[in-house]
């Protein structure tokens, strides 16, 4: 229901809702380079390294943040 009044109010003003797939492994995916880490399956595991292009500390929920918006607009066709 809350998908639903967030639809109409977006509507209303001429946004978009965009949902973004539950499987999405956004918190697996480095924002930087688009590596996908299996370790981090283990959600213990909320910063970690960047094996592929040395990004260092990488928080585990900011770095999700920013994957589904990235997703969010590929969605869209905008990015």
């Amino acid at each position: 229901m809350f998908l639903n009044m967030l639809a109409y109010k977006l509507q209303e003003r001429g946004g978009d809702l965009v949902k973004v797939d539950k499987w999405f492994p956004s918190s697996q995916i480095c924002n930087c380079c688009g590596f996908q880490n299996p370790m981090l399956k283990d959600l213990t595991i909320r910063h970690w390294d960047c094996p592929n292009c040395g990004v260092t500390n990488i928080d585990r929920d900011i770095n999700a943040a920013k994957n589904i918006k990235k997703e969010g607009l590929r969605l869209l066709g905008v990015a």
